[in-house]
């Protein structure tokens, strides 16, 4: 089967690089699913995962937002923060989105700060959802 070359790039450094038959994510515009082939793509991703299918299996990446760009032989994501679901330690998500739900539940709060306490529990979320899903 025919396979398109992945890489998950954060300040960092990378995350993945590897050799797939699909990727999957949600860009601001909507759901997107590449092989190999697709025309090429620049798009805005929002907090979500990234599925990758390779040999029947699928491994996830929890994404906080960045940007894919997508040629007929490579993908390239650009990410604020990334971790393969493997690597995420439940704990500390679940801290984080505790921090962030005391956060938004508090009476006086600024409009800067609510908003990042709903960026932060988004990402909180997403993390545990992935790691739930860990294969």
């Amino acid at each position: 089967m025919k396979t398109i070359k992945v890489s998950v790039v954060t300040p960092d450094g990378p995350v993945f690089d590897s050799d797939v038959e699909m990727v999957s994510t949600k860009a601001k515009s909507g759901e997107l699913g590449i092989l190999p082939g697709h025309i090429p793509l620049v798009a805005p991703l929002e907090i979500g995962a990234v599925r990758l299918k390779k040999a029947g299996k699928t491994e996830l990446i929890a994404l906080s937002g960045g940007l894919l760009e997508v040629r007929p032989d490579q993908v390239t994501i650009l990410a604020q923060a990334a971790e393969l679901a493997t690597d995420i330690d439940v704990e500390r998500a679940q801290r984080a989105k505790e921090r962030a739900e005391h956060r938004l539940h508090e009476q006086h709060q600024e409009d800067i700060d609510f908003k990042r306490a709903q960026l932060a529990l988004q990402r909180a979320i997403n993390r545990l959802a992935v790691s739930d899903r860990r294969m």
